[in-house]
């Protein structure tokens, strides 16, 4: 006799086995449900804690098809050791997302004073703008931006951030920051004279930055205060950077700043 299956289903009409995903740390995931979009931080006994790009946790159930993986449902399993996992971090402090591609970049920009504070930026919050879709563009001088600010035309689908050096109240600088800046532009400064200072004098073994003579060259009195060589600041400056590892390594005023920045361009930081 002829053996005939069970299930008569055509093989087109048969659904699609969910595949299983192990819930390794900084996998991203949203919990369609909910809309609560994070990495896994946590893997435990049938339960697993994600956190957003802003540290909020949730933790959820883990049930057979409950979680969307870059817009596929997927069924989140235990990892094979068993143990609890763990993220890793970026150099800003967020949570890792290993593999992540880098998101089409957003209308919105976030333009910084100076080559070397662009450096650093990338450096330290890269793969944050990278996921998030942000390019970060080299401002010469705060005297360019009227005329960036107009030629850009920021709005509700395009914020534009500006981070410049030490912006004092009632300044030059600090009265054209306060022309440009709008309901959709956002202009930010840092207190130090250059963004050297905010480097931990911890991180490059000395105690503190030197005072410079007011009317001297910044980074040459630097650099002659403390035995470096004064006729390549350039240089000096790589070295410096390459001490930077994470945001640990720089002073808080100019992290509040960088981070204030990307959540107002990114929407996170209200209209």
């Amino acid at each position: 006799m002829r053996q005939y299956s069970v299930d008569l289903t055509p093989p087109w009409k048969k659904p699609k086995p969910v595949p299983e995903v192990p819930a390794e740390p900084g996998l991203v995931v949203e919990e369609p449900g909910t809309g609560f979009c994070g990495a896994v931080i946590r893997c435990e006994a049938g339960t697993v804690t994600l956190e957003d790009r802003f540290g909020k946790h949730r933790v959820f159930p883990l049930e057979p098809s409950g979680f969307l993986l870059e817009g596929r449902v997927v069924t989140l399993v235990r990892p094979s050791s068993g143990a609890p996992v763990r993220p890793s971090r970026t150099a800003s402090g967020s949570v890792a997302v290993p593999g992540a591609r880098a998101r089409v970049a957003r209308a919105g920009r976030i333009y910084v004073e100076g080559r070397h504070d662009a450096e650093l930026v990338e450096k330290v919050w890269g793969d944050d703008l990278r996921i998030e879709g942000v390019v970060v563009e080299y401002l010469g001088g705060v005297d360019d931006l009227p005329a960036v600010v107009a030629d850009f035309a920021p709005g509700p689908d395009a914020r534009l951030g500006v981070l410049v050096d030490h912006l004092v109240p009632g300044s030059k600088e600090w009265r054209i920051a306060r022309s440009v800046t709008g309901e959709h532009a956002l202009v930010v400064g840092h207190p130090y004279i250059d963004v050297w200072e905010a480097v931990k004098p911890s991180v490059l073994g000395i105690d503190a930055w030197p005072r410079v003579p007011h009317g001297q060259d910044w980074k040459t009195g630097v650099c002659r205060a403390l035995g470096w060589p004064p006729e390549n600041t350039g240089a000096v400056w790589q070295a410096i950077l390459t001490r930077v590892t994470s945001y640990r390594d720089l002073e808080p005023e100019l992290l509040g700043r960088v981070e204030e920045l990307i959540d107002f361009v990114t929407g996170s930081g209200g209209a």
